[in-house]
């Protein structure tokens, strides 16, 4: 049992050093990523507001 713990605290070393070291980041001057995809997102969640508002009022109406 011991044994097959050494051998998976090892495996998981290996494995966690498999990576190199990376850049840091973005070089300096370099403009930042500002962009933000408000397409399809947005627009459902605006229709399914309508849409939920529109049936609260309805059903006020029908009271």
């Amino acid at each position: 049992m011991a044994a097959a713990v050494f051998w998976l605290a090892a495996g998981a070393a290996s494995q966690a050093l498999a990576q190199g070291p990376s850049t840091g980041g973005p070089a300096p001057g370099t403009p930042a990523a500002t962009d933000v995809p408000l397409d399809g997102g947005a627009s459902l969640l605006l229709a399914a507001g309508v849409g939920f508002g529109l049936k609260r009022l309805r059903g006020r109406r029908k009271e």
